[in-house]
C-alpha cells in the first residue's frame, strides 16, 4: 500500500528522555513495592518525600506513557496522510499490529509456561481466574476489566492492563478521524473526552482495581495526548515554549512529590493535572526540538530506555521478580535494599534492549514489508 504523505516526524530526543523516566519510574515502583526505599538507609538523609515519589508514581507515570502515545501516534498519522481525516485505516491497524503483536503473541504463551511449571509469582490461582480467561483478556484486549471483576493477576500478567486500554482507542481512533472529518468538531470532542477523567474516576469510587483501570479515564489521557499533537504544528514564539516545558515539568514534579497534599486539595482532578502538565510538556520539548534540534546532554541513557519502553514495560516483571528472589535469598538486609534498584534498572534495559533487537524489531519490520508495500524508513516505531 503506497503511503501518499512525503513528510516523516524524527525522533525527539526529549520526548524519548521522558518516555526512560516513565519507564524507570514504573521499574523502581514494581521493586520498591517488595523492596521499599523507605526502609533503607536512603531514609536516613534523603526526604521520605523524595522516596515516596520515586517508590509509588508507576501508576501515574503509565498515564505520562498515555499522554505520550496519543501525541506521538496522532503527529506520525499527521505526518504521513496530511490530517486525521485522511488516516489510511489499513495501514494504520497494520503498523499497530506490526508493533504490538509480536511481543504480546511471545508473552502470553510464556507466562503460561511459568503458571503450568508452577513457578512462584506466575501463578493465576485466585477465586474467579483461570489461565485461560487471562490469556483471553489479553488477547481480547479486556484484561483491565478482567482484574476489575476478579482480581489482581501475577505481576507479569497485570502490566497488560495498560496495553488493553491504549489498543481499545486506537481501534477505533481512525474510525473516528473518518466519521468526524471536521478538525475543529474533533478536537470539541476529544476535550471533551480528556476532562471527564476526573468524573470517570470519581464515578467509579468503590472497586479500587477498576477505578485505577477502567477504560475511560486511560482514554482521557490518550486524548489529552491527541490534542496536544493537533496543537505541535503551531510555532509559538521561544518564550511560550519554555514555559510550556517549565509549566509541565512543575506539573508532573507536583503531582510525583506531592501527590498526597494535591489529593487532599483537589481528589480526583490531580490526575487532570497530571495528564495536562505532560501534554504541556510534551509540546514544550516537541517546539524546543523544532527550533533547536539539539537533544539536551547526558541523558543518553534515559533516551535509550524511552526507545525500549514497551519492551521494558512488558518483560520488567521477569527481572523484578528475579532481583526480589536474589534479595531475599542473601538475607533481606533492608538496609542496603536500595542497592538492588540498580541491577534491576540495568538488567530490565538489557533484557528490554535484546528482546528489541533480536525479537521485536525484526518482526516488526518483517510484518510491514510484507502488509504495507511501501512505508518511510525514517518514521521511528512508536
Amino acid at each position: 500500500m503506497a503511503i501518499s504523505a512525503s513528510r516523516t516526524l524524527p525522533r525527539n530526543p526529549g520526548i524519548d528522555a521522558l518516555r526512560g523516566l516513565s519507564i524507570l519510574l514504573v521499574v523502581i515502583h514494581h521493586v520498591a513495592l517488595r523492596i521499599p526505599l523507605g526502609k533503607t538507609a536512603l531514609a536516613d538523609f534523603v526526604p521520605k518525600r523524595i522516596l515516596s515519589g520515586l517508590s509509588y508514581s508507576g501508576y501515574e507515570a503509565v498515564f505520562v506513557f498515555f499522554v505520550i502515545s496519543g501525541f506521538l501516534i496522532a503527529s506520525h498519522t499527521i505526518a504521513r496522510w496530511g490530517s486525521l481525516a485522511s488516516i489510511d485505516v489499513r495501514a494504520f491497524y497494520v503498523r499497530r499490529a506490526a508493533r504490538i503483536l509480536p511481543c504480546l503473541i511471545a508473552l502470553v504463551p510464556a507466562l503460561a509456561a511459568m503458571h503450568w511449571a508452577g513457578v512462584p509469582h506466575y501463578v493465576i490461582d485466585k477465586p474467579g481466574q483461570s489461565l485461560g480467561g487471562a490469556t483471553l483478556s489479553a488477547f481480547g484486549l479486556y484484561l483491565n476489566w478482567y482484574e476489575g471483576r476478579t482480581g489482581w493477576l501475577p505481576g507479569g500478567w497485570d502490566v497488560l492492563w495498560s496495553l488493553s486500554i491504549e489498543e481499545a482507542f486506537y481501534l477505533g481512533f481512525p474510525l473516528v478521524c473518518l466519521l468526524v472529518r471536521d478538525a475543529r468538531l474533533l478536537a470539541v470532542l476529544l476535550l471533551a473526552l480528556a476532562l471527564s477523567l476526573p468524573i470517570t474516576r470519581a464515578a467509579l469510587d468503590g472497586n479500587e482495581i477498576w477505578q485505577e483501570k477502567a477504560y475511560l479515564p486511560g482514554m482521557a489521557a490518550i486524548a489529552t495526548g491527541v490534542l496536544a499533537a493537533l496543537l505541535a504544528d503551531k510555532r509559538p514564539p521561544a518564550w511560550i515554549a519554555s514555559c510550556a516545558r517549565i509549566a509541565g515539568a512543575c506539573g508532573l514534579v507536583l503531582v510525583w512529590f506531592a501527590g498526597t497534599e494535591l489529593w487532599r486539595a483537589i481528589g480526583n482532578g490531580y490526575m487532570l493535572a497530571l495528564t495536562l502538565s505532560a501534554a504541556g510538556l510534551i509540546l514544550g520539548l516537541h517546539w524546543h526540538h523544532a527550533a533547536v534540534r539539539r537533544p539536551f546532554p547526558g541523558l543518553g541513557w534515559l533516551r535509550s530506555m524511552g526507545r525500549l519502553s514497551y519492551e521494558i514495560y512488558l518483560t520488567h516483571m521477569f527481572v523484578v521478580f528475579a532481583i526480589v528472589g536474589a534479595f531475599r535469598a542473601a538475607g533481606e538486609d533492608m538496609r542496603n535494599g536500595f542497592w538492588w534498584h540498580l541491577p534491576a534498572v540495568l538488567l530490565c534495559w538489557l533484557l528490554g534492549a535484546a528482546v528489541a533487537r533480536w525479537f521485536s524489531d525484526p518482526a516488526e519490520r518483517a510484518v510491514r514489508r510484507h502488509w504495507l508495500q511501501r512505508a518511510p524508513a525514517s518514521v521511528p516505531a512508536i
